[in-house]
């Protein structure tokens, strides 16, 4: 997991960046925008390995563990407003969650779809992107194609199944908290059963 915070001093940092949401990019913008912020803006990543998450599920819910990780790459930045994409259904309980995480003041603007209102958070979610393709390639190298990485791709789905049926167990780069993990482990068992 890769969460993202830019900050910059003023609206005319993005004067002559196109920023937008990253999800309607190509890869090749996003990492042409990608150079552009990073040369402009100051920017704090936090990448959290799958291992890593399943340590901290084991202790908190998926909204705590990405409040504390929106709050670790603010706290890199120390801006005295920060705008954040809320990925709890109440989105004002989600800016207090990050807040408390703090070690400083700093008022916290928290929206659903903030990286289609906010540029700043659209700059972000570039950052992250970028960043999180990086190291799928980097799991390409070492496992052969996996896709996305996404549950919605095939080819990710694909390759998690056929990786889970030959070794038993899912690969380190996939979480084992993941439902999509889950959900496969669950087929197979099922499809075990019933060939007895």
């Amino acid at each position: 997991m890769v969460v993202a915070a830019v900050g910059y001093s003023g609206k005319d940092d993005f004067a002559d960046i196109e920023v937008k949401d990253s999800k309607q990019l190509s890869p090749e913008r996003r990492e042409e925008l990608f150079g552009q912020i990073t040369a402009q803006c100051r920017i704090a990543t936090v990448v959290v390995s799958a291992a890593e998450i399943d340590g901290f599920r084991e202790r908190m819910t998926m909204n705590s563990l990405v409040a504390m990780l929106h709050a670790r790459a603010i706290s890199e930045i120390v801006p005295k407003t920060a705008y954040v994409d809320a990925c709890d259904v109440n989105a004002p309980r989600y800016g207090r969650m990050v807040s408390g995480r703090l070690g400083f003041p700093c008022r916290i603007i928290s929206e659903h779809h903030a990286d289609e209102r906010f540029r700043i958070v659209s700059a972000a979610s570039i950052v992250a992107k970028v960043t999180r393709d990086r190291k799928i390639r980097e799991l390409a190298d070492e496992y052969g194609s996996i896709g996305t990485g996404y549950p919605s791709d095939p080819e990710t789905i694909t390759w998690l199944s056929e990786y889970i049926d030959r070794n038993g167990h899912p690969p380190r780069c996939a979480r084992t908290s993941w439902k999509t993990v889950g959900t496969i482990i669950s087929a197979m068992e099922q499809s075990s059963f019933s060939d007895f």
